[in-house]
């Protein structure tokens, strides 16, 4: 694979991070952005006319900033090296779940396209990476991955882990020694009432999980 133009580490954040909430939200305030990457609004309106000057991002006063075609496209080439790194990490070299973020936050800076490509041939290939989001392709499709969150289920329901946000180590390795692994059922015992407690059962164990962390908890039902 030929290795396309490279960005700076601050410009590949600023694009990830884009990307994530314009998934979750669409167009993403300067606000939530600044909130997002412990910047300053000053600072991130700042880098945000920059992205715009480079055809990366469209931003409209008051509307939020939406990323370009080449935005998505730089933004989702840095996530599939993240997500890579993260497999064979875990893969080839025994890292945990809980303990593979932050380092695959620092190589995906540095990994070449071509690196990574090798990498993720060497596991395989796999669509997902080890906390369930789907892998971007080498050729920049994203499988689309529809799943609702533990918070947003019925009391009764049956549910499998297929994802977990990986932005939180303690949560990680929280819901790893209480059973929430990818691929385990879980059943909704008590559903959360406007974003509160989820008490949900998993492997014949009861457990009452706070609202932020059932929010991070995606299944796919029964």
């Amino acid at each position: 694979m030929v290795e396309r133009a490279r960005h700076s580490r601050a410009v590949e954040d600023y694009l990830k991070s884009i990307y994530k909430l314009e998934q979750e939200r669409g167009p993403v305030p300067t606000t939530v952005l600044a909130a997002e990457l412990d910047r300053s609004p000053a600072s991130v309106t700042n880098m945000i006319k920059n992205l715009a000057t480079q055809g990366l991002v469209a931003h409209e006063p008051y509307h939020g900033v939406r990323l370009t075609p080449p935005g998505e496209s730089a933004a989702l080439r840095i996530i599939r090296r993240h997500r890579v790194i993260e497999s064979y990490l875990i893969d080839r070299l025994g890292f945990t779940w809980d303990s593979v973020h932050e380092e695959a936050e620092r190589l995906e800076h540095a990994a070449s396209d071509l690196l990574v490509d090798r990498m993720a041939l060497a596991v395989g290939d796999p669509d997902t990476d080890p906390h369930g989001a789907p892998i971007p392709a080498p050729d920049g499709t994203i499988r689309s991955q529809d799943l609702p969150a533990l918070t947003e289920l019925p009391t009764g329901a049956i549910g499998v882990i297929r994802e977990v946000s990986d932005d939180d180590s303690e949560r990680l390795r929280f819901l790893g020694d209480n059973g929430f692994l990818l691929g385990t059922e879980v059943t909704v015992l008590s559903a959360s009432d406007e974003g509160g407690d989820v008490v949900a059962q998993v492997g014949g164990r009861r457990h009452r999980l706070a609202g932020d962390l059932a929010a991070a908890i995606r299944l796919e039902i029964t």
